[in-house]
């Protein structure tokens, strides 16, 4: 699923119009990241239907990875901020688009690497979210 959508941005990133590819990275990431948080069962609506105590231990340790992308409803705002850790590399991006072929050859490699990024870093929170959150259930419980 990443793969995927990473390669559709890269294509987006072929096109010589600077800021196209913004929009569509954008659109890819708000359809992604839920569909990341469903696989992980870490959607808003799944996180609602935990009994309280799940849910309390997935909310701390949501807290404690620092994530602001799991189990809420993706906003520009969040997006916007989840980009930022790429900002450099969107900002070459789009000089690059006036570099004839070669420029936007780099600019689609860079696309492709930033949505591959960005979801990579998106799963491993979700990943700690979980392992952190069983492992708090294992303290309580002993």
């Amino acid at each position: 699923m990443l793969h995927r959508r990473a390669l559709m941005s890269g294509a987006a990133g072929l096109v010589p119009l600077p800021g196209l590819d913004w929009v569509i990275d954008a659109a890819l990431l708000n359809n992604l990241i839920p569909k990341i948080n469903a696989e992980f069962g870490l959607a808003e609506h799944q996180i609602a239907a935990l009994n309280p105590s799940k849910r309390e231990r997935i909310q701390q340790a949501m807290a404690l990875v620092g994530t602001m992308l799991i189990g809420k409803f993706i906003t520009k705002d969040l997006l916007l901020r989840a980009a930022k850790t790429i900002g450099v590399r969107l900002t070459a991006q789009q000089a690059l688009k006036f570099v004839p072929f070669a420029g936007q050859a780099l600019s689609a490699l860079i696309s492709y690497s930033a949505i591959r990024y960005l979801g990579e870093q998106h799963m491993r929170d979700c990943v700690r979210v979980l392992l952190d959150s069983r492992l708090r259930g294992n303290d309580a419980e002993t």
